[in-house]
C-alpha cells in the first residue's frame, strides 16, 4: 500500500501514531524512561526520534519549514547518537515527548493541506513509524513489559512427512521490487537472478524441534557451529535459548540469533535460504511473517543499487557484517511485511523477533529423505 490522495494519508496518519500510542498506554513513566538494555534505546527516545523524523520529512524537507525544535535534531538523530548512550542522554521525558510528537503532528497535517501528499516522503515514514513500533516492543519484551496477549505466536499443529518440504525447481527469478509500488531503496532495482533448484522447508523450525537440538548437544558439539558462532557463544557464555520451553511446542521458535540458526541448520543436516531462494518460494510457504527468518545472505546493494532518499537507509549497512532476515514478524505492521522488504542484522543479535527456516539442496536419487 502506498499513499497517493490526502484524505487517505491524513486516516492513515492517524491510526498509525494511534497503534503507537496505544502500545505504551499501559507502561508508567518509569518503565518509558529507563534504558531497559545497552543494545536498545528507552522506550521514550523512540518517541522522540519518531517526532523528530517526521518533523525532518514531512515538515522541513517536504513543505520546507525551519524545524520544530533544532536543538534537538543530533539528539535524536540514530547515527548520532547509538543505542548504547541513549539512557544517559537528556532526552525528552514522557510528557514532552507528547507534546513533541503532537506538535510535529499539526504541522505536518497544516503542510499536507497545503501541499498534498508526497507518495515516497509520506509512505517512508508512515513505515518508519511502524517499524519502531516493532523495535519497541524488543525491548518490552526483554523486560517483560508486553502489553496482554503478546507475544502473538500460534502453533500450527502437527506437520505431516510429506508436507515437510518444498521443492523448487531451477530457474530464474525476478528478485526485488518494482517501480510501480513503495520500496526502500535496498529492494531495488528489480533484476533476473538465476536460482537452482533446491527444497525448502515448508514451516519455520518449531520450540520442540529447538529442544531437540539441545538435548542433543547443540551448545557443546563444536562441529555444528562456525569459528565466529562459537566464539560468541564462548564469550557469552550461551549455553540454552531463554523461553523455548515455555511456549508451545509446535510455534516457531523465536529471538533465534544467526550464528544459532546456522548450527541448528547444520545439525538438521541442512542450511539457511539465501534470500532469492526465500523470495521465490514465498507464496507457498506456510507461516510467514510469524517470525522474522534469518538467511544465508549478507546485507548488499543489488546491481545497479543508487541510494535514495538518504544514504544512511541502508548503504552504510552493506557488507559482511550484517545478515539479512525475510518474512516478518508477529510484530511487523503488514503494511512493511512485503514479499521483497529486507530486514538486517547483526549475526549475534537475539532481541528481534527471530526464528529459523530451513533450506537444502536436492537430494540425489539414492539419498533417503
Amino acid at each position: 500500500m502506498t499513499v497517493t490522495d490526502t484524505a487517505t494519508l491524513v486516516e492513515d496518519l492517524a491510526a498509525t501514531r494511534q497503534r503507537t500510542l496505544d502500545l505504551v498506554a499501559h507502561l508508567p513513566t518509569a518503565d518509558l524512561e529507563r534504558q531497559i538494555a545497552p543494545i536498545m534505546s528507552p522506550l521514550v527516545w523512540d518517541l522522540g526520534h519518531i517526532a523528530a523524523y517526521e518533523d525532518l520529512w514531512l515538515a522541513h524537507r517536504h513543505a520546507g519549514l525551519d524545524l520544530l525544535r533544532p536543538d534537538l535534531a543530533a539528539l535524536y538523530d540514530a547515527f548520532e547518537t547509538p543505542r548504547a548512550v541513549r539512557g544517559d542522554l537528556e532526552i525528552l521525558g514522557h510528557a514532552d515527548a507528547l507534546e513533541y510528537l503532537d506538535a510535529v503532528r499539526d504541522r505536518t497535517l497544516a503542510a499536507v493541506e497545503r501541499r498534498g501528499a508526497d507518495p515516497v516522503l509520506h509512505e517512508m515514514v508512515l513505515r518508519h513509524e511502524l517499524q519502531h513500533t516493532e523495535t519497541m516492543r524488543q525491548a518490552m519484551a526483554i523486560a517483560g513489559l508486553l502489553p496482554a496477549g503478546e507475544p502473538r505466536l500460534p502453533g500450527s499443529g502437527p506437520a505431516r512427512p510429506a508436507d515437510a518440504w518444498l521443492s523448487v525447481p531451477a530457474g530464474t527469478h525476478a528478485l526485488g521490487a518494482s517501480d510501480d509500488r513503495f520500496a526502500y531503496d535496498n529492494e531495488r532495482p528489480l533484476h533476473a537472478v538465476d536460482v537452482p533448484a533446491f527444497s525448502i522447508a515448508r514451516r519455520p523450525v518449531t520450540n520442540a524441534t529447538w529442544l531437540r537440538f539441545v538435548e542433543g548437544g547443540g551448545y557443546v558439539r563444536r562441529e555444528w557451529w562456525s569459528a565466529e558462532g562459537w566464539a560468541w557463544k564462548e564469550e557469552y557464555d550461551i549455553t540454552r535459548h531463554e523461553g523455548v520451553a515455555d511456549g508451545a511446542a509446535d510455534a516457531p521458535v523465536c529471538h533465534v540469533s544467526w550464528f544459532e540458526a546456522e548450527a541448528l541448520a547444520r545439525w538438521r543436516g541442512a542450511r539457511l535460504p539465501t534470500e532469492a531462494e526465500w523470495e521465490k518460494a514465498a507464496g507457498r510457504l506456510d507461516g510467514v511473517g510469524l517470525v522474522w527468518e534469518w538467511t544465508a545472505s549478507t546485507f548488499g546493494g543489488y546491481p545497479g543499487f543508487r541510494p535514495h532518499p538518504y544514504r544512511e537507509y541502508s548503504e552504510v549497512f552493506f557488507g559482511d557484517r550484517y545478515r539479512v532476515l525475510r518474512g516478518g514478524s508477529w510484530a511487523t505492521a503488514p503494511r512493511v511485511a512485503t514479499t521483497t522488504f529486507r530486514n538486517w542484522d547483526l549475526p549475534e543479535r537475539r532481541q528481534i523477533f527471530a526464528g529459523v527456516r530451513l533450506a537444502r539442496d536436492p537430494l540425489s536419487p539414492e539419498e533417503p529423505s
